[in-house]
């Protein structure tokens, strides 16, 4: 891969940080600790903590339809399939979407890139890829009842709607002011300031002989709406900032960002019997096929996935992670107090080498914490 930054930390330390290779083939900038990359869904645990702050306040209702905030949810539908001529075929949601179901990715929504329906329905009627962050992006059906299934989905966006609807300020504003400035994660943002911009990291694709191939990738920098759900640019040392309040129950450095109850339900599972399911790829070119950790189940909290069993890493059952598309991944383990982030950045998701490389600096993270307690 071009380059890679990885930053493990404790809920009071910096366990481990390195950053190697370059930050784009074909350039001599090197990889830094603060170089700038894009986030992508590693936003959604951002977004979802945002919504939890408003939970808190009373501002939004985990179990309300949310449709009383968001017009454009109170009567959805669902795309059922397409009938001999090729017509879609559309039926009424049954029941109303709930915040929670938005959080959980319960809520009937899905990405084109993992549901081949979808995707042929946005492409036949040119809805633009969420990460347009055109409005028009969010005009698409849903894929199943809410309440009925897990499918990982644009939810998440509309849970960003749902938090300026709430706070009445713009997402972007709402972040900085409630997240960002009280954790110190000064390099995080949807917009890519100039010094962002200085250290920011080159996008690839990974070619079918498996090379890598630099590529033009930026979201844009005058959006229709801030995609909540993958629309952030930031550091690993930010991100691990965000993570390290998690383990520090909701407050870092003395700024509480959420209370110890939010943070603790958060972590619990939302999907009751339902499964967080393998993501078959239909746009190939952006991800491969996902299924994590296949030998156990993963349930869902109110931001992330959620391992029921202890991995072959060493994560502890109940730890919590995601990833963002563009080869961006995160883990934070409240038993073992210990979290981490690695970055890179390239198309398609699920990269092998890149899989490999995380399954490697996350075992070596708790090879070393196994070490540590022997000797102590």
């Amino acid at each position: 891969m071009p380059g890679v930054v990885a930053v493990a930390a404790t809920e009071r330390d910096i366990l481990y940080e390195g950053a190697f290779g370059k930050r784009a083939l074909g350039k001599s900038e090197a990889m830094t600790l603060d170089s700038v990359f894009w986030i992508a869904s590693m936003t959604k645990a951002v977004t979802s903590a945002a919504a939890m702050q408003l939970v808190e306040q009373g501002k939004l209702q985990l179990d309300a339809p949310v449709g009383a905030l968001l017009p454009q949810l109170v009567s959805p539908r669902i795309l059922e399939g397409f009938d001999i001529s090729g017509a879609a075929q559309f039926r009424p949601a049954k029941a109303p979407i709930t915040l929670r179901q938005l959080l959980t990715h319960t809520a009937g929504f899905a990405y084109d890139m993992w549901n081949a329906d979808l995707a042929r329905y946005c492409r036949e009627n040119k809805i633009p890829p969420v990460r347009s962050c055109e409005t028009r992006a969010l005009t698409a059906p849903l894929a199943g009842e809410p309440g009925s299934q897990w499918e990982y989905s644009i939810s998440i966006d509309f849970v960003g709607l749902a938090v300026e609807a709430a706070s009445g300020e713009r997402l972007d504003a709402y972040l900085r002011k409630h997240i960002f400035v009280p954790l110190g994660m000064n390099d995080t943002g949807f917009a890519i300031t100039q010094g962002m911009r200085e250290r920011l990291v080159g996008m690839h694709a990974r070619q079918s002989d498996g090379t890598l191939q630099p590529i033009a990738f930026e979201l844009p920098q005058e959006p229709e709406f801030c995609m909540g759900g993958g629309g952030l640019y930031g550091t690993a040392h930010d991100y691990i900032r965000f993570i390290r309040m998690f383990l520090n129950k909701g407050s870092l450095d003395g700024n509480r960002v959420l209370k110890a109850e939010t943070v603790a339900l958060m972590a619990q599972n939302h999907i009751g019997d339902l499964n967080v399911r393998r993501l078959p790829a239909a746009i190939p070119q952006v991800t491969n096929d996902i299924d994590l950790y296949p030998e156990q189940d993963k349930k869902w909290g109110l931001g992330f996935m959620i391992n029921t069993a202890r991995t072959a890493e060493g994560r502890s059952a109940g730890s919590l992670a995601w990833a963002g598309l563009a080869n961006t991944y995160y883990w934070l383990d409240p038993a073992r107090n210990v979290g981490g982030v690695i970055l890179t950045q390239l198309f398609p998701f699920a990269d092998k080498k890149v899989l490999d490389l995380f399954s490697g600096f996350e075992r070596a993270i708790y090879d070393a914490l196994d070490r540590a307690k022997r000797a102590a």
